[in-house]
């Protein structure tokens, strides 16, 4: 059975994560998990990740109708983007959306990040792809990511940010760090004249380390018989 009040404190702390590691200003970025029973815990809109506390948060259905939360709070406008994952996604347990830097820097720059050049994020992650531009709070978004969502679990969104899921939030939040980290080596790399890709039989023995030994939950683009359990 899920610890509510656990879930709230984990919330709080990967907000104030995000903040403190410069992924978010202002009121920048918003979090999310399912719960047992299909409702959803929810980053209100307005307030800083950096003053997020448990009572803040709020409880909404699969509308985003709000059902607990304190007067006057509601989620994220971006909840929306949050729900899509969740409906199309039944194994995602969390969601967290943010502005890292260098992973930003990609995508207002129309880059994806979509070479296999660096172990552990081909075994975390895979590729990283760059979905079309959507308006913020409209259903552009969500309609945007949704082509995307089957086989990945980092999107990097046109000239916006990057969102990450996971079985659980922590598991969505650990991609973004490597999302940004890898973001950042990417960079580096072509810095000094470009990234060496590792070779595809390389790969192969990566993906098996995913599968048997490192266990990772999630999809992974390209690898489709990685992502069913029954292969």
């Amino acid at each position: 059975m899920q610890d509510i009040n656990q879930i709230k404190d984990q919330i709080c702390d990967v907000c104030h994560k995000m903040w403190q590691l410069g992924w978010v200003a202002a009121n920048d970025g918003n979090v999310s998990v399912r719960l047992e029973d299909g409702t959803f815990l929810a980053t209100p809109t307005g307030i800083s990740k950096s003053f997020i506390t448990p009572d803040k948060l709020v409880r909404i259905n699969d509308k985003g109708e709000v059902l607990e939360g304190a007067p006057g709070y509601k989620p994220s406008s971006e909840i929306k983007m949050h729900l899509r994952c969740y409906r199309e996604r039944p194994d995602v347990g969390g969601v967290v959306h943010a502005h890292p830097p260098t992973a930003t820097g990609y995508a207002v720059a129309g880059k994806s990040l979509d070479e296999y050049s660096m172990i552990e994020t081909v075994i975390a992650i895979g590729s990283i792809p760059l979905t079309p531009y959507g308006t913020p709070s409209t259903d552009e978004v969500p309609e945007a990511i949704t082509p995307y969502l089957q086989e990945h679990d980092v999107l990097l969104l046109q000239n916006h940010g990057a969102l990450t899921v996971g079985a659980d939030l922590i598991t969505a939040y650990y991609r973004m760090e490597t999302l940004e980290l890898y973001a950042k080596i990417s960079l580096t790399a072509h810095l000094l004249g470009g990234a060496k890709e590792i070779p595809m039989n390389q790969i192969d023995k990566l993906m098996d380390l995913r599968k048997n030994y490192y266990k990772v939950t999630g999809r992974h683009p390209g690898y489709k018989k990685y992502n069913n359990p029954n292969s």
